[in-house]
């Protein structure tokens, strides 16, 4: 409770733009006493929270109630059918066997860093310096998301129901989870992990996010909520970084106008979809809006398996589009946990989804 206290003062602060000092001499309290409540250091005396919540504009409730768990602040919202509600449901266990995984092998994962008052473009070069990956291509975004903090699974959800993504953090436990659909490409898949990474670094305490596929359509991506539009800038600079994109057409393909075959090379090598390194083409003017138009309809699966002869990626998880693709992670701790005997055998088959033959064999290892 005081974690969550503290971010909540460090969040409204930062995003006024008061230093840590300045709101300790607004409120009559002392820098270091701000310093380890926004820790979750210290718990606030009534008194304190009243004269802080007061200056920052909100009711002392906004600090000390708990929300609605996410879930269920899910399930109440208006048009949620059915077979929407399943799916959800399904995440909603995932994130519970995940969080029983932790407690009983005593891993458990530290949050990213909060960001607030930076614009997209920024947040994505800091977030890249942080985790130490400089201008290459993310190769396992999935894990990379993972370790830091953002729990992941990928998982088919029928088109019918107009899911890309899914952003939930649980306050309580202080847990991220995203849920991924599996029947999307490969490409799409890395560019709504790299959104939803967004939402759980600078939106995670506005409540749970359902990402439509429209979201990632440029005509209609301004109809939606501007955190939305902030994290979809996010992505594309954090898995396409600018500066790598000139590098490579400056120092290798050496052309201002780039042909359909440049734009799957530099697709290939970043890893993301066709459509995303188009749009960060276009915004480098390295396409014209009529080149990005007629690059848009072609086929890219066609094109690009006819020129580079395989598409492994991409049929890889086709294999997978049937079932959910439960994340390195969860699996890792579900082992852990058989092997210091916290769960047994069976449980750990339903786990991790395999039968008992390919399980035994695997254990022998």
């Amino acid at each position: 409770m005081y974690q969550i206290i503290g971010t909540k003062i460090r969040k409204l602060r930062e995003e006024i733009g008061l230093t840590q000092e300045e709101l300790a001499k607004s409120v009559g309290l002392s820098n270091e006493f701000i310093s380890f409540l926004e820790l979750g250091q210290r718990a606030p005396r009534l008194e304190s929270l009243s004269s802080i919540a007061k200056f920052l504009k909100k009711d002392i409730s906004y600090f000390i109630v708990e929300k609605e768990e996410g879930f269920s602040f899910l399930f109440k919202r208006e048009g949620m059918n059915r077979k929407t509600k399943r799916v959800l449901k399904k995440f909603q266990n995932y994130c519970d066997k995940y969080l029983r995984l932790e407690e009983l092998t005593r891993r458990h994962l530290d949050l990213a860093p909060l960001y607030t008052h930076i614009t997209a473009e920024r947040m994505a070069a800091q977030e890249r310096r942080r985790l130490g990956l400089g201008s290459e291509p993310i190769r396992d975004i999935f894990s990379l998301l993972e370790l830091n903090g953002l729990r992941m699974l990928r998982h088919p959800v029928s088109e019918e129901l107009k899911i890309s993504g899914v952003f939930i953090f649980i306050e309580l436990k202080q847990a991220a989870f995203a849920l991924v659909n599996s029947n999307q490409s490969f490409g799409y898949q890395v560019f709504v992990a790299a959104h939803e990474y967004c939402h759980y670094l600078k939106h995670r305490y506005d409540g749970p996010v359902v990402d439509n596929p429209d979201i990632f359509v440029d005509e209609y991506l301004t109809l939606y909520h501007k955190r939305e539009r902030f994290a979809h800038k996010f992505a594309s600079h954090f898995l396409i970084p600018p500066e790598k994109v000139q590098e490579i057409i400056e120092k290798d393909i050496r052309m201002k106008r780039l042909n359909y075959e440049d734009v799957l090379y530099l697709k290939r090598y970043f890893g993301v979809s066709t459509i995303a390194l188009l749009r960060t083409l276009k915004e480098l003017e390295y396409l014209s809006q009529t080149k990005l138009k007629e690059y848009q309809k072609l086929d890219s699966n066609h094109h690009e398996e006819e020129l580079f002869g395989n598409m492994a990626e991409e049929m890889q998880q086709k294999k997978g589009r049937s079932r959910a693709l439960l994340s390195d992670r969860f699996q890792n701790l579900a082992i852990e946990a058989y092997r210091k005997k916290k769960i047994n055998k069976e449980n750990l088959a339903k786990l991790i989804g395999t039968d008992k033959e390919k399980l035994e064999s695997m254990l022998k290892i």
